[in-house]
């Protein structure tokens, strides 16, 4: 089964997984009037939007390389978890708006050991469901997998705010609680958002993914080469790219020059990522210089 295939089976377990834990929060969260179980339920649900999103953005970029897209379609990953920031972020719009009104008007959720019950449930799952995101998206190198672990991670904290809501009103704490808890379960949804943008933007906008000292120490062993500067790299961890120049001695054969270019991609591809691809320009080395 090629890595593809791998990611979409985790996504689709971990859909299934989010849609029934969203399902029981909403449905919770209505019956015990609760604004900050429902906010959770909502929260729970883009989860499984966001898996939808996933699912499509795999799709187009296991897509092989074409004329008009000679790297590959690998960045459509990237603009999947774009996606997925931007719904969070207007997720954590809306529940700050609706949790401002409920403010002047807060309703005492009817808590129930029932209700308790299923959000304890629900908060196992998630725990689950984000390890196992989480595991398989570093083992498989996916960025999509590991944004949306990111995601789902946010509902451990949000459940766990919301059960200690609920705790805090049936102990007799002012019901105003509930839609203060909404508040903050809106700003760890915000933080989550920022975090996927952070993660996701760096290879579409081709930031540095490798230390240049790291590669330069390595070209550096192969005692032909006298000097290496301009070293560039950008992409993922799955999906890599390199390009530097190396001076060589002037008299150095076509020949020999193809075969230490070829020996320097070799080691670089075997110490730092075999999913790389290396782009080595040679010049002649000046004494003078």
């Amino acid at each position: 089964m090629n890595a593809s295939k791998k990611v979409k089976r985790v996504l689709w377990t971990v859909l299934f997984a989010n849609i029934a834990v969203a399902l029981i929060k909403i449905t919770a969260g209505q019956i015990i009037k609760s604004t900050s179980m429902t906010a959770d339920g909502f929260h729970s649900f883009t989860d499984g939007t966001s898996n939808i999103v996933g699912l499509i953005g795999i799709h187009i970029a296991a897509k092989p390389k074409d004329e008009e897209h000679p790297y590959g379609h690998k960045k459509f990953e990237n603009l999947a978890g774009l996606f997925i920031s931007g719904m969070l972020g207007f997720i954590s719009f809306k529940i700050t708006i609706e949790a401002f009104l409920r403010l002047k008007t807060a309703v005492s959720p009817s808590i129930s050991v029932e209700s308790l019950i299923m959000l304890v449930f629900t908060l196992i799952i998630n725990i689950f469901v984000t390890v196992y995101e989480h595991k398989q998206g570093k083992n498989l190198k996916n960025i999509v997998l590991i944004s949306d672990s990111m995601h789902t991670r946010s509902d451990i904290f949000i459940s766990t705010g919301v059960l200690f809501t609920l705790i805090c009103i049936h102990l007799g704490v002012p019901s105003v609680i509930d839609p203060v808890v909404s508040i903050i379960i809106s700003c760890c949804i915000m933080h989550t958002a920022y975090e996927i943008f952070q993660t996701t933007c760096g290879p579409l906008l081709d930031h540095a993914i490798i230390d240049p000292n790291e590669v330069k120490n390595i070209v550096l062993t192969f005692d032909e080469v006298k000097d290496v500067h301009e070293i560039r790299s950008r992409g993922r961890e799955d999906d890599m790219y390199i390009d530097l120049h190396i001076c060589i001695d002037p008299d150095t054969s076509f020949l020999k020059s193809h075969e230490l270019t070829d020996a320097i991609e070799k080691k670089l591809k075997k110490s730092i990522n075999e999913n790389m691809e290396v782009i080595i320009r040679t010049e002649p080395f000046n004494k003078l210089l």
